[in-house]
């Protein structure tokens, strides 16, 4: 079976500053872990006859200690719109069961939390997953006002991404954290992208 996927992604986690997570470091949050939610809008894509262009999803995580010491915790929201079928689909390819970036982090997981439902909005940099979260990400800049930009980090969900702040709060399958770190991009992940891009929430 084969996916591609695109679109947009907004995530937040309680870590301080920046998150150290995208390059293998101990989270800077109280007590070394990282708590995080990343929302994905997908704009286009598929998995072999599932269109899943529209479909919004978001996915949590609890890294107790750096990305590579594994024994990750993550559960995936499918936002209620989305057909079964859909919702299906995309637990298949977050879970990692379908292979491709997703599939090279699944012996990492140590707690599937599993798949919910709820009403997902991903707009301008806010995100809104009904009675479980509720952020908004606002950029880090430079001297001339434009975005700050991580490129190249070993474990991100893009291969540059802007990096920022966020605020407000999230509270599903266990986790619960206040907001702190934040980034966005636009995203492209495929069952041939084994290896060229690293998700991670």
């Amino acid at each position: 079976m084969a996916y591609t996927i695109k679109g947009t992604y907004v995530a937040s986690c309680n870590c301080v500053g920046l998150c150290p997570c995208p390059v293998d470091g101990t989270p800077t949050a109280e007590g070394g872990t990282c708590r995080g939610a990343a929302a994905f809008a997908i704009n286009e894509g598929n998995l072999d006859d599932t269109d899943l262009g529209g479909v919004n999803f978001a996915l949590y995580n609890y890294f107790p200690s750096n990305i590579t010491a594994g024994n990750w915790k993550v559960g995936i929201v499918v936002d209620d719109g989305a057909s079964d079928e859909q919702a299906q689909a995309i637990e298949r390819i977050v879970s990692g069961e379908e292979g491709g970036p997703f599939g090279d982090f699944k012996p990492l997981i140590g707690d599937y939390a599993g798949m919910e439902r709820s009403s997902i909005t991903v707009s301008d940099g806010s995100v809104t997953v009904a009675g479980k979260s509720e952020f908004t990400f606002e950029p880090y800049t430079g001297p001339d006002g434009s975005p700050t930009i991580v490129r190249g980090a070993m474990f991100g969900f893009a291969p540059e991404f802007q990096v920022g702040k966020t605020i407000g709060e999230s509270d599903a399958f266990d986790l619960s954290f206040q907001s702190s770190y934040g980034e966005k991009a636009e995203f492209e992940y495929s069952t041939e992208a084994v290896g060229a891009i690293h998700p991670r929430a």
